[in-house]
């Protein structure tokens, strides 16, 4: 930051990014050497009570989420010189980075990414929060082929109606008009960037705000110029009608692993995966660890108009309602030229450097081509730091999701201490740290299940949770390994960690998961078993 303020507790390593609302700087956690990226509000955004009440909003928000798809959210820190958010760094390239090498993938690599960020919404949709701004610039994809969902610097809770809000090539119908914030916007915008990566281009391509808000209005679904085995796919999540597409993020998941399937055979995700990590390759420097220089995150999008369409009746109506619209989003779009409004926190890098040639990015939350507008004042609720002698105000999230309808309730962030991330490898835990206690339950669903698990301790430091996840053809038969999660806690209270996994298709309908800590708990491992709902001819979950 221009006056020199940095998050106690953490040393800045090299910059990753900036932009007119901020930057983004690589830091290491002091207590456990553990890499973290910085989301540091630049004096300039500060000064406007309304952003800083959004960056606030966002950190909430990120705190109730828990998700391997989501860049995971570690503490909010404001003092009287800065305010920041500490956040999981990603050693990835953002997925508009890998479009501008390569042009397109593949159906499979593409399905990867979908399927991917899908489930990141999906963790949000379940928490009622509306993403509202996804996009290839909000996707990173680590050097496997995973991929994250990042920046939910515009979110809404579901069913509000915070105004127009987004990113014009990938806002849906409803988006344009206003309407209250909804999942189904979120699948619209996912299958954008779907089609986008399928042919190197957006679905619609108007030369301006109005012409584009027409187009998604009311022009046909491009579905033709996708591979034909996954237009089911475009037709469905680019349907005009929110009603026409799947109701949420991980309804669209089951559809898509249906066609994937269908068209690709059972090993469609692991061969999609290895063709991402091959395209995210291409672009060694821009990982984080290799520690290129940052530059600037500010870029105009350009768009050219199409041919063949041309609106109808109900279509010149639209037209002047867009004009009216786009007029807003002109005077309002950060990439355009003019000052950044309240709302408009996608231009803000969060933790890839930035990207050679047109489109400058720097992680989670880089603009790139395409500039995120939001003409609408920010939720009412004002948050207010603490008071007292303390200078810094520090706030965690808890185990509970924000609350995932109405205005958010204003909120002060309390100082905290003693707070480190996940950690990397995980720390030695003190000699006499004791799990006594560990329990999990498990809640199955069509093709993920959700695992409870229950904690006691004794004494203090941190205690690593892994949890293994299995198939098997009956219950209690833990024969084909899924996967693995990991949590870091802090010994003290009962804890209870909750974590989600998705289970590919056809491969057994006895969803299973075994937990262990270290230190080893006194009855070593907990594990339960259960039947996946679509298998309907087994016996029902207990």
């Amino acid at each position: 930051m221009s006056n020199g303020w940095t998050v106690p507790g953490y040393t800045e390593v090299r910059e990753l990014g900036s932009g007119g609302s901020g930057r983004v700087v690589l830091a290491v956690h002091d207590g456990t050497g553990t890499a973290v990226a910085v989301k540091y509000l630049s004096d300039r955004m500060r000064e406007d009570p309304a952003f800083v009440r959004e960056f606030r909003a966002e950190a909430r928000l990120l705190g109730g989420l828990v998700s391997p798809y989501v860049t995971q959210f570690y503490e909010y820190v404001e003092a009287p010189d800065g305010a920041a958010l500490v956040m999981e760094l990603i050693d990835g390239v953002s997925l508009r980075s890998v479009l501008l090498e390569s042009g397109r993938t593949d159906a499979e690599a593409a399905l990867v990414v979908l399927k991917g960020s899908l489930l990141g919404l999906a963790a949000a949709h379940r928490a009622g929060v509306v993403h509202r701004d996804y996009k290839p610039e909000n996707v990173l994809v680590a050097a496997d082929g995973s991929s994250k969902l990042v920046d939910f610097g515009i979110a809404a809770n579901r069913g509000t109606t915070p105004g127009v809000a987004g990113t014009p090539a990938y806002m849906a119908p409803e988006q344009w008009q206003g309407q209250p914030a909804s999942p189904t916007a979120d699948v619209y915008a996912a299958t954008a960037t779907f089609f986008e990566c399928l042919t190197g281009r957006k679905p619609y391509d108007g030369a301006n705000f109005a012409e584009l808000a027409v187009q998604h209005i009311e022009a046909p679904v491009p579905e033709t110029e996708a591979p034909e085995a996954v237009r089911p796919l475009i037709r469905r999540g680019l349907a005009k009608r929110p009603e026409q597409r799947p109701e949420n993020a991980e309804a669209f998941v089951a559809e898509l692993e249906a066609v994937a399937v269908a068209a690709y055979g059972p090993q469609w995700e692991e061969r999609g995966q290895r063709k991402l990590a091959a395209l995210a390759a291409l672009l060694p420097l821009l990982f984080p660890s290799a520690g290129g220089a940052a530059a600037g995150t500010t870029a105009v999008a350009t768009t050219s108009i199409g041919s063949g369409w041309a609106p109808g009746r109900g279509g010149w109506f639209a037209t002047g309602l867009a004009l009216v619209l786009g007029a807003v989003l002109v005077f309002t779009t950060d990439a355009a030229g003019t000052p950044p409004s309240p709302s408009a926190l996608s231009d803000f890098a969060t933790t890839s450097p930035a990207e050679p040639g047109s489109t400058p990015t720097a992680g989670p939350s880089a603009p790139g081509p395409s500039p995120t507008a939001s003409p609408t004042a920010p939720p009412t609720a004002s948050p207010s730091p603490s008071g007292g002698p303390t200078p810094t105000a520090s706030w965690s999230p808890t185990p509970t999701a924000w609350p995932s309808t109405g205005n958010s309730p204003s909120w002060s962030p309390t100082p905290t201490t003693g707070w480190s991330p996940t950690p990397t490898p995980t720390p030695t835990p003190s000699p006499t740290l004791q799990v006594t206690g560990l329990g999990v339950s498990l809640k199955p669903g069509v093709y993920r299940a959700d695992a409870t698990v229950s904690l006691a301790t004794r004494g203090s430091g941190p205690v690593t949770v892994v949890l293994q996840w299995f198939l098997g053809d009956a219950r209690g038969v833990y024969a084909v390994p899924d996967g693995t999660d990991t949590v870091v806690v802090q010994a003290g209270a009962p804890t209870t960690v909750v974590r989600s996994h998705t289970f590919p298709r056809g491969r057994g309908c006895y969803a299973g998961v075994r937990v262990t800590t270290k230190p080893a708990a006194a009855g070593a491992a907990a594990s339960d078993s259960q039947p996946l709902v679509r298998c309907t001819d087994l016996e029902p979950p207990r």
